[in-house]
């Protein structure tokens, strides 16, 4: 009797852990993330392609549901992107090449005063990226963004102009996938 007990709470159990994550390329996303003391709700989800290839999954966390892009980039309030690699082909260089594309896209070439930072946050995520590794992008008001690769804090860059130029790469006037952001956006 208790062994069919045990077994029906763990099977509830595992429902509602389901229930609390959306499928997005067959990688479960949150509906919920903390981030310091804040806790933080998923706004919305979506595929990187490129070249019809899916790179990565993504949600975007914010502490209330918002669907402006300009605003969410622009706000001082505590977000995060969390990625989940899908693609064996990404790499650390990869990754690097795609993050330089974006800052140069995000902020409309005018990189030199973020030149430092840009550098500091990439080199924060030099180590060896694999299919299923996770990279959180964590903004908090006062401290900055900071990289977590792999559950691990790898870096905190300041500056609300180098988040604006960050949460830009997906969610500026040219993004580094359009359909991803209008997913991020929740649309």
């Amino acid at each position: 009797m208790i062994k069919k007990l045990f077994i029906g709470v763990l099977a509830v159990l595992l429902m509602t852990s389901v229930a609390q994550a959306r499928e997005v390329s067959g990688k479960n996303i949150p509906e919920s993330m903390n981030a310091g003391d804040n806790s933080l709700l998923l706004n919305g989800a979506g595929t990187r392609t490129k070249m019809w290839m899916s790179i990565y999954a993504a949600g975007l966390y914010l502490p209330k549901k918002m669907h402006n892009a300009q605003e969410i980039i622009n706000a001082d309030i505590p977000m995060a992107i969390k990625i989940h690699v899908i693609s064996g082909f990404m790499s650390a260089n990869k990754l690097e090449d795609a993050l330089r594309e974006g800052f140069e896209q995000s902020t409309n070439g005018n990189l030199a005063p973020l030149k430092d930072r840009i550098d500091k946050f990439i080199l924060a995520q030099k180590a060896e990226i694999n299919k299923d590794d996770i990279l959180e992008y964590v903004y908090i008001p006062g401290k900055g963004v900071s990289v977590f690769s792999k559950g691990k804090l790898a870096a905190t860059v300041e500056g609300l102009d180098f988040k604006k130029a960050v949460f830009g790469i997906w969610l500026s006037d040219n993004p580094c996938d359009e359909d991803l952001k209008e997913g991020l956006l929740g649309k």
